[in-house]
């Protein structure tokens, strides 16, 4: 009998390298996808960003349809003309908001140039008074300095700028009508559309697929809804705050901080910060630290009570996953990608318990389903 040949042995390989090698090609196809999942997504902003606005939109105003709906033993309108009906008052709301922040803002810029000049006037003194001994023609020259480079751009950069405005409003325009189509669409037949897309799978997956999707929407719900009043909240109190201080321009600053804070956070304290600085311009550095005060004490009542009280358990993200989130979606899309990241990570993270068997909630109720709570039937969903 011969000899086995040592080299014409099989190479025996690692079980340790087996394993790293079967993980990184899964890995590696999973980054792929999700690579290839973004650069669509990015290529097609101008689409997918109004479809997720909708999306947050008909989570925040579903309980409006659903009030205006006729339904059993009630008077009250179609599912169509409600759901009309509520994207034409949310319309309203923005608008007359818009036309008070613009009222508001045009009243008090005149104050608060005057008070800006002031202030001015006021560091060049104590800069000239300083140990940097700077005067006042010397910092003269350095604004005019900085006005010429802006000047030096020339005609070219302006017009190119002008392009890009133009460009930006038409997007702007387009988003904004795609947001209240879908909005109303999402509102109006989103039980529809959701068994349509469940009939996609095979059977043995519909249930997993249906119940993944009543938790996501119960979460989403809950965190858009949660936002809102914790916006609210914090505007109010740095309004209310900056008017009882004598700030210029109170009424706008509490909706920037309204806007800043569906940015969880990072969102109201930066915003927060424009209100302190008006202060700080305005009325004085006294009572800018006293602003400051009331931006920190806002901070906390959403930190320590809002937050925890409104979300509770629906909305399971740690804080270091939260701020984690947000720097991960500036750096990919900015402001954007800021205001989706938060509401993105607590989905996944509740489809993610789900399907793993570790979701310790029961059903979610009606009202927390949604658009999902009329969910059509196997046989209408063929019929879609």
């Amino acid at each position: 009998m011969e000899q086995d040949d040592p080299a014409r042995r099989p190479i025996e390989i690692p079980y340790g390298l087996r394993l790293s090698a079967a993980w990184a090609w899964r890995v590696l196809l999973i980054a792929g996808t999700v690579w290839l999942i973004w650069q669509i997504f990015a290529k097609y902003l101008v689409i997918f960003v109004p479809l997720l606005l909708a999306l947050l939109l008909a989570a925040l105003t579903k309980p409006v349809h659903r009030t205006l709906t006729r339904r059993e033993g009630k008077i009250g309108l179609p599912n169509a003309a409600a759901a009309l009906l509520t994207v034409f008052l949310v319309v309203i709301f923005v608008a007359g908001l818009v036309a008070l922040i613009s009222q508001q803002a045009a009243s008090g810029f005149g104050d608060l140039r005057d008070d800006a000049a002031d202030g001015l006037s006021e560091l060049q003194k104590q800069l000239a008074n300083s140990r940097l001994h700077l005067t006042n023609d010397q910092l003269d020259d350095y604004v005019n300095t900085l006005q010429d480079s802006i000047r030096g751009n020339g005609g070219s950069s302006i017009v190119s700028s002008a392009l890009e405005v133009g460009n930006t409003a038409g997007h702007v325009l387009t988003g904004l009508f795609i947001t209240l189509f879908a909005t109303y669409f999402f509102l109006s037949s989103g039980d529809r559309m959701w068994s349509w897309v469940v009939g996609l799978f095979p059977a043995a997956a519909r249930e997993k697929v249906r119940g993944s999707g009543v938790r996501a929407w119960a979460t989403l719900t809950a965190y858009v809804r949660a936002t809102v009043i914790v916006a609210i909240v914090d505007g109010a109190g740095v309004g209310v705050g900056a008017a009882i201080l004598g700030v210029p321009l109170a009424f706008p600053l509490g909706m920037v901080v309204f806007i800043g804070a569906f940015v969880p956070i990072v969102g109201a304290l930066v915003s927060g910060a424009a209100a302190v600085l008006v202060a700080l311009v305005a009325v004085g550095y006294v009572k800018a630290l006293i602003m400051l005060g009331i931006v920190i004490a806002v901070q906390q009542l959403e930190a320590h009570v809002l937050q925890p009280f409104l979300l509770g358990r629906a909305v399971r993200v740690h804080p270091l996953a939260v701020i984690i989130a947000i720097a991960a979606g500036v750096l990919l899309a900015g402001i954007i990608g800021a205001l989706f990241a938060v509401p993105f990570v607590a989905v996944v993270n509740v489809i993610g318990e789900y399907l793993a068997g570790r979701d310790p909630d029961e059903e979610p109720s009606e009202e927390e389903m949604g658009p999902l709570a009329d969910e059509a039937t196997e046989e209408e969903v063929e019929e879609v």
